[in-house]
């Protein structure tokens, strides 16, 4: 991304130019941005030490998969049909885990059929895996009684979190392994997302790691991911290149105790994802009222959701004028709710940006991850179209959604 005679360009291709080709609303990922990412992550550990298993719920095109799976990415998978479409992306069935919660037996079955390592985040669950596949390998996710996060609803750790087996239970989990002839072959645990300070993640590993000692049969150990990224202009990233000497420092001397080589995995998304997208707009409308000045574009939460479920800060920039004479706007959406405030930060709702007019272009930056994946149909609205932008060139790579899209499931009447 960079500024040329006052106007947005991505990857040497106008913000403009773009929309001229492809529409308005429109989600576009830099594909060197994309490569970048997970390049420097994985340069910051020794080589075979670090698995990377990408986050898939964060985007689940099947293009930036297909570029993380060259990049040598593994995948963290959540449901049936992500499994799927990273096997269709072409990733191998040992480079995919499948952590799913609350799972039916039919996810976990089709995983089974298709060899992918399963990783069971609850005694029920364990219990019934193993009356159906005793004498087999399985994973299992562990609560270390520790959350973190950016909000609420990201904090999957702690008593409060519905994820994984509570770290007092482990006998029970090494007393199902036994009677059902399992190998726990890895041990697994994820605190939140939106994490900007190693401690969190530090203290976290500490206790997974004290978990991990009690299985005698390890091949890895994954401390999950939620590594954050500066999303505000103030916000400092998280120093990941710290992080993992720490992180590289205490595997290492676990594995020289437990008496054997282990691989360590982690499994970001947003890291890798996020700071490759951006969603271009158009203003549609402007309106006041005595306390704000309203402006309006043609996308909204049903593309853009995080600022209304969590408070989520994302930049705004005006492609069209970057700079110029400012003032407080609320950019608001087409969906016909009062939440639909894109501007959103907190409780805070104006941003100060140069003066749109109808027409201008307004690009949310860091919206690749959990920005299309998290989008729906409200108010019958389609989904816009995706791009990937490369060395001056754009290529589509899903569809704007048509009305014959939107109704095609309806049955014939």
């Amino acid at each position: 991304m960079k500024i040329s005679d006052n106007t947005l360009y991505l990857e040497d291709i106008s913000a403009e130019l773009i929309m001229q080709e492809y529409g308005s609303p429109l989600y576009v990922y830099e594909e060197s941005v994309l490569r970048s990412c997970f390049r420097q992550l994985i340069s910051g550990f020794p080589e075979g030490l670090l698995r990377i298993h990408y986050s898939m719920k964060a985007n689940s095109n099947q293009s930036i998969l297909k570029i993380l799976c060259e990049e040598g990415s593994s995948i963290d998978a959540v449901s049936e049909y992500e499994v799927r479409l990273a096997l269709e992306s072409g990733f191998e069935p040992g480079q995919i885990i499948f952590t799913g919660n609350n799972n039916n037996l039919e996810e976990i079955e089709y995983c089974v059929e298709q060899k992918v390592l399963i990783n069971l985040g609850s005694l029920a669950l364990l219990e019934l895996y193993g009356n159906r596949h005793s004498g087999t390998t399985v994973s299992v996710r562990i609560n270390p009684g520790l959350g973190a996060g950016h909000h609420a609803h990201c904090i999957t750790g702690g008593p409060d979190s519905k994820f994984g087996i509570y770290h007092d239970q482990i006998d029970s989990v090494l007393e199902l392994a036994k009677k059902y002839s399992l190998t726990i072959n890895g041990v697994h645990s994820h605190i939140g997302t939106g994490i900007f300070e190693a401690e969190p993640m530090l203290e976290a590993m500490e206790m997974t790691l004290a978990v991990a000692e009690k299985f005698p049969d390890l091949e890895f150990v994954d401390f999950g991911g939620g590594f954050g990224i500066p999303y505000r202009p103030d916000q400092s990233a998280l120093d990941m290149n710290d992080l993992s000497q720490k992180m590289t420092h205490r595997f290492r001397e676990f594995m020289k105790n437990y008496g054997r080589d282990l691989e360590m995995k982690i499994e970001p998304g947003k890291l890798l994802v996020g700071p490759a997208g951006i969603l271009l707009t158009t203003v549609t409308n402007i309106s006041e009222t005595p306390k704000y000045r309203f402006v309006g574009v043609d996308s909204g939460f049903n593309h853009l959701l995080r600022p209304t479920i969590y408070g989520a800060y994302h930049r705004i920039i005006n492609a069209s004028c970057v700079s110029g004479n400012e003032e407080d706007i609320v950019v608001v959406g087409n969906i016909c709710e009062s939440g639909d405030i894109l501007s959103r930060s907190g409780e805070e709702i104006n941003r100060r940006l140069p003066s749109p007019k109808i027409g201008d272009r307004l690009a949310f930056l860091d919206v690749g991850a959990y920005g299309m994946s998290m989008s729906s149909q409200y108010n019958f609205r389609p989904r816009p179209a995706e791009i990937l932008v490369k060395e001056g060139r754009s290529r589509l790579i899903r569809s704007a959604e048509s009305y014959e899209d939107l109704t095609r499931n309806f049955p014939s009447i």
